[in-house]
């Protein structure tokens, strides 16, 4: 069989869960590459070179997974996150654009020997991200899920960052090992979405993606209460804190933080105008 052949058969079969046309070719594309091992060039300047037919088992067995709605970057093992790639898995959130929006505000709140810790690390992409962009930066990842602690160690060893990140496992601030220093910026994408909505999210999130990455509680706003009241003690006075909100929790977040004695919060919105992000800065009253 054809390249082109092969494309244009995975379109069709993705047909029924992309009905836009763009986003079935797009997908198809990325799927047959993935499994063939080429790149865009292939369809464009080799589209009859031809597929084995070990090959095409493994694409038809892919566009299976698709069809079950397993996402994308599930079946290809990756992900760009800030114009970086990043191994994923089922046991970490996916990396979204929606979450660029929190490292493009923390990064300028960096100077050189700046220590950041990131709650809920997942694949690492906050905090490697920022480290990647920083100078003489270096970070702590902490996550519940040891699954998840594996791929961000793997992705900051791609990425050459291994001797300046840490990951621990545990419970948010409790996974630090004792005596930890403050930190000059906390970073953290939590849970944030309602336990109630979760079932009505498209099933590529409710039912792929890892529940502890997406359950915040009755309100969505569990974690992020936990995270204003235990952040002082890691935070320096005049620390920043940003952790990522749903698009209708700003002004609660933000009240949250402000209950709690921190100054400056703020609600920051994202790319489509929708509420990402709360900040806040530690008082210097703080305990």
């Amino acid at each position: 069989m054809e390249y082109r052949e092969a494309y244009a058969r995975g379109c069709e079969a993705l047909r029924d869960i992309l009905p836009e046309k763009r986003e079935r070719e797009l997908e198809a594309r990325l799927l047959l590459e993935y499994v063939c091992g080429t790149g865009l060039e292939c369809l464009l300047a080799e589209p009859d070179r031809e597929v084995t037919e070990a090959e095409w088992d493994r694409y038809r067995a892919v566009l299976v997974d698709r069809r079950r709605h397993i996402p994308l970057a599930y079946l290809t093992e990756e992900t760009y996150f800030m114009g970086l790639p990043f191994k994923v898995s089922p046991a970490v959130l996916i990396p979204r654009q929606d979450t660029e929006t929190l490292v493009e505000l923390a990064m300028p709140q960096m100077t050189g020997g700046s220590r950041v810790l990131d709650l809920c690390t997942g694949s690492g992409c906050i905090l490697l991200s920022l480290l990647h962009y920083s100078i003489d930066c270096t970070g702590v990842g902490t996550d519940l899920s040891a699954d998840a602690l594996q791929i961000a160690r793997h992705n900051a060893g791609a990425l050459e960052l291994a001797d300046k990140a840490e990951f621990y496992e545990g419970d948010l601030f409790g996974a630090l090992p004792e005596g930890t220093e403050p930190f000059d910026l906390i970073v953290s994408n939590p849970p944030y979405i309602a336990t109630d909505v979760i079932g009505t999210l498209q099933p590529e999130v409710a039912e792929a993606e890892p529940r502890m990455a997406l359950d915040g509680g009755p309100d969505g706003l569990d974690l992020v209460r936990r995270i204003a009241d235990q952040a002082p003690a890691y935070l320096v006075p005049g620390g920043t804190i940003l952790v990522e909100i749903g698009n209708d929790q700003g002004e609660a977040a933000r009240a949250i933080f402000e209950e709690r004695g921190y100054y400056e919060a703020e609600v920051h919105k994202d790319l489509c105008g929708n509420d990402r992000v709360v900040s806040a800065v530690r008082s210097f009253r703080m305990a």
